[in-house]
């Protein structure tokens, strides 16, 4: 397991980071009083609604409600991964990601993180140099030009020849006994005598896998006419390789398309590349592995309509049920999945060569709603003509209507549910917590003076030491208290703390959620009465403190009695409270 990274260089890199000019430079921002504007970079608008505060050092779109510090930005804009984000700003302000010591195996260092990604590369470009150089070179390039490849999507995909010799890969970039051992874990190489080791690909046409950063992290080999073995060979999972993961083409796509509207989601390598030689550079592959929940996840932060192209037989028809299922849970509003199933015998690749990109387009438009699909494949099993098959679909459909996040999604598919089995949707509804019932318990959200404080303190951090510390006011049963604390401790042990710091803190708590809501609160003080308006929010919570803890003494006076020291808390407490 990697090590976490510091908190503390968390803070640091939040610190250095001024959001302003991080969103400026890719936005384009205005100023607005104290703040800046822009419309926002997450959902179409006319009229400017996403304002960025550099005092707070966060931003927020009041129309699409998005939120966060600078690490959520470069999440949510540049389709990064939490560890990823983190690397990116760190590398604009030329800092190193430092780790911390785990319990396993010590903690690889950055350069031999970067030792491991050169590597790769010296291997990606030895392949390519073998397309051109090798003895083979010849036939291998009339097998790229047969499969329809011309040299410029060959060079994009970094497309390569993996020669059949035993020990090519090895001898060229396996110079030391350091490299030789990196070959082997990075399973280029493998090794069935000590000292002896031979190359993993041999005879095979090469494709470079490369993560959202574009570095070379695996490789994917297939074989050309009539070799042996499998048709196609996949990297193994290696430390810096997750097929489950990683998607083939997509940095490519990314860097093909200024904005990817649609992604397509096909089955090999070669469709792939098939299809960007004709036109069509929004596909992407999974590695050997069935569409997985994180590539479902990654697709949908990329972009807001996903086709997946499968086979039309069986095989095809249960890929597609897979990936429908990982979906489901990203199917949020304006989100978009969509099924083609292809002719038998035909693939993508020998699809869009024959038909050409405008009669395939056709087909991607053409597409099936997903709704469709799970209707089709559930009612597979389901004999609607009696009773207990629809008890049967019902029972199937629920569970997976309830993943759905969209309100309209789940509406529309409980509508086609209940046409199904001869029901209302009211009925149905009734059996399902819905994202409406959800929305409604949020609209009825109220400002009680705990929210008050804490919303007052996450977007001010230094009201923290205008009132005591008092620790001792977690023991009351009072909801949100230890949280209300919690915050004003972080807020004194870091004093320099902004908003966007101090909600960095409590990313990965349960309370994080409820934190990002009270930060975009609308509290209309101003700031001459802040300081005034939560010390009176606080006394007021303190008194609700007390008031409990009397309460429950007098409670226990009249059951059980109460010693010296209680009737002596009594006593204080009824004072204090007369204050």
């Amino acid at each position: 397991m990697a090590g976490k990274i510091p908190r503390q260089f968390i803070d640091e890199l939040l610190d250095r980071t001024d959001i302003v000019d991080l969103i400026d430079a890719r936005v384009g921002l205005k100023k607005a009083g104290k703040d800046y504007q822009a419309c926002c970079p997450f959902h179409n608008e006319k009229s400017p609604s996403f304002t960025v505060s550099r005092d707070k050092q966060f931003y927020h779109c009041f129309g699409c409600g998005a939120n966060g510090n600078a690490i959520s930005f470069m999440m949510e804009y540049d389709k990064l991964e939490f560890v990823d984000a983190i690397e990116e700003l760190a590398s604009l302000l030329n800092l190193e990601v430092p780790r911390e010591q785990g319990s396993g195996k010590p903690e690889r260092t950055v350069e031999q993180k970067r030792s491991d990604y050169d590597l790769m590369m010296q291997t990606a470009k030895f392949y390519q140099h073998q397309l051109k150089h090798h003895k083979n070179a010849s036939q291998v390039i009339e097998y790229v030009k047969s499969r329809g490849l011309s040299g410029k999507t060959v060079q994009q995909y970094m497309i390569g020849y993996a020669p059949p010799e035993w020990e090519s890969l090895c001898q060229q970039v396996g110079r030391n006994q350091h490299q030789k051992q990196q070959l082997i874990e990075l399973k280029l190489a493998s090794e069935k005598t000590p000292g002896r080791q031979f190359d993993f690909f041999r005879d095979r046409l090469m494709f470079p896998i490369r993560d959202k950063r574009g570095r070379v992290i695996a490789f994917g080999g297939r074989v050309m006419g009539d070799s042996q073995g499998p048709k196609y060979l996949n990297s193994p999972e290696t430390r810096i390789f997750h097929k489950g993961f990683e998607l083939y083409g997509l940095f490519e796509a990314k860097q093909a398309n200024d904005k990817l509207d649609n992604i397509l989601i096909v089955e090999g390598y070669m469709d792939v590349v098939a299809l960007a030689e004709q036109g069509i550079t929004y596909a992407v592959a999974a590695l050997g592995t069935a569409t997985t929940a994180e590539h479902m996840q990654t697709l949908f932060r990329t972009t807001d309509k996903v086709i997946c192209c499968y086979d039309g037989d069986r095989a095809g028809k249960d890929a597609a049920w897979r990936a429908l299922e990982h979906a489901l849970p990203y199917l949020k509003d304006g989100k978009s999945l969509k099924f083609v199933f292809l002719p038998d015998g035909e693939d993508p690749d020998s699809l869009v060569q024959q038909e050409g990109k405008e009669v395939f387009e056709q087909r991607l438009q053409q597409a099936e709603e997903f709704s469709k699909v799970l209707f089709d494949k559930l009612a597979q099993s389901c004999d609607l003509t009696n009773d207990a098959g629809k008890a049967k679909l019902l029972s199937d459909a629920l569970p997976l209507i309830s993943k759905l996040p969209s309100e309209f999604y789940q509406e529309s598919l409980l509508e086609k549910l209940a046409r199904l089995i001869g029901r209302t949707t009211e009925q149905l509804s009734a059996k399902l917590a819905t994202p409406k019932q959800q929305k409604n318990i949020e609209r009825k959200f109220k400002v009680t003076p705990m929210r008050r404080a804490i919303g007052l303190l996450i977007q001010h951090p230094n009201l923290a030491t205008s009132i005591d510390y008092l620790p001792e006011l977690a023991q009351m049963s009072i909801p949100g208290i230890e949280l209300l604390l919690e915050l004003q401790s972080v807020c004194l042990n870091h004093p320099s703390y902004t908003t966007a710091q101090l909600l960095e803190y409590f990313r990965d708590k349960p309370q994080y959620q409820a934190l990002q809501k009270l930060a975009v609160w609308q509290h209309e003080i101003n700031d001459q009465a802040l300081t005034q308006e939560f010390q009176n929010t606080f006394q007021f919570i303190e008194d609700q403190c007390l008031n409990f803890r009397l309460e429950t003494l007098f409670i226990k006076d009249k059951t059980q009695g109460l010693t010296s020291e209680e009737r002596q808390e009594c006593a204080l407490l009824m004072q204090a409270l007369k204050r």
